[in-house]
């Protein structure tokens, strides 16, 4: 599939993404302001790099259908248009100096911030139109078309634990009476945003952070799809991952894993607990999902007991 065939708006909105980048990086360099303890330019730059992948990947999924492909170009023109919505508002803000998110210090602030709800339920509400579109849609290959599926599926759950981050913390809500909290929401649990955090990702080192399973989750779209694609590669090489059981096997154990992986992430950070510092339930739960994977691993890769001829896949099954 070239470049050009893909959906021209999404591939837009990629470029467009791509050079926002480039400058929130020049603004890395040559400005100094901080907010909340990072450099003032790093949450336009981390949104950009995430919305082109965001947007290429959406693109090529929408080149899978073969039916409804105008509601598809509808679909993909929606997301494109709300991502540069959002991040128009969160360069804006980020050149005023000011928070764009959770930020309800002035009626400006607020409203602009509403926009950024609006726009990003907007996309979710497409990407969930679409996983259902390929959901009753009968893709070439099983393994590529589970992993698709999987893919959209833990990835819309991702996305919806940026929901989380919108509601209230009990600092917020036990403000002395008739005071209005000028943040609502955080990205932090039980400790306030701002703190000390992993470099680059800043994920708090202190407290919980819902961002960890946002991360995780929401990048399934790109994780999962790709692993079925690397598995018809391996299978030129590997006889076994010619049978199209053992590389739907393969998924279905990869796909149960993240899914499980990004619950216990959003788990750990809603009882306040930084992902640096995992206590004993957390590190029994990773242990048994771990087994859990590599069980599912030798069921996997078990030679199928029904007579199947292995033959590879063709690279153009997966698009």
């Amino acid at each position: 599939m070239r470049l050009a065939q893909l959906h021209r708006p999404l591939i837009f909105s990629a470029a467009v993404m791509v050079l926002i980048a480039i400058f929130a990086g020049a603004g890395l360099v040559v400005d100094d302001r901080d907010l909340l303890g990072v450099p003032i330019w790093l949450k336009p730059f981390k949104f950009a790099v995430s919305i082109t992948i965001y947007a290429v990947t959406i693109a090529w999924l929408l080149s899978l259908l073969d039916r409804r492909q105008r509601l598809g170009w509808w679909l993909g023109t929606v997301i494109a248009t709300a991502m540069i919505g959002e991040m128009v508002i969160i360069v804006g803000q980020a050149a005023r100096g000011r928070q764009s998110h959770f930020n309800n210090q002035t009626p400006l602030d607020s409203t602009l911030f509403s926009v950024m709800g609006a726009t990003i339920a907007i996309a979710w509400l497409c990407t969930a139109w679409l996983a259902v579109l390929l959901l009753i849609q009968r893709l070439p290959d099983r393994a590529n078309a589970l992993a698709v599926r999987f893919g959209l599926l833990v990835g819309l759950g991702g996305m919806m634990v940026g929901f989380l981050m919108t509601m209230p913390t009990k600092a917020q809500l036990n403000l002395p009476e008739g005071q209005q909290p000028t943040i609502i929401g955080a990205h932090s649990v039980g400790v306030p945003d701002g703190g000390p955090g992993l470099p680059l990702v800043n994920w708090s080192t202190t407290g919980g952070d819902l961002r960890a399973g946002h991360f995780i989750g929401m990048h399934a779209l790109q994780a999962l799809p790709l692993l079925g694609f690397l598995l018809v590669l391996a299978s030129r090489r590997f006889a076994r991952l010619r049978f199209d059981r053992v590389r739907s096997r393969l998924v279905i154990v990869a796909g149960s894993a993240y899914a499980a992986l990004t619950v216990l992430f959003v788990w750990q950070a809603l009882r306040g607990q930084s992902v640096a510092h995992p206590d004993a339930l957390t590190l029994a739960a990773l242990a048994g999902l771990l087994l859990a994977a590599g069980g599912g691993l030798t069921w996997a890769l078990a030679r199928p007991r029904t007579v199947q001829t292995p033959a590879a896949p063709m690279l153009s099954e997966v698009h």
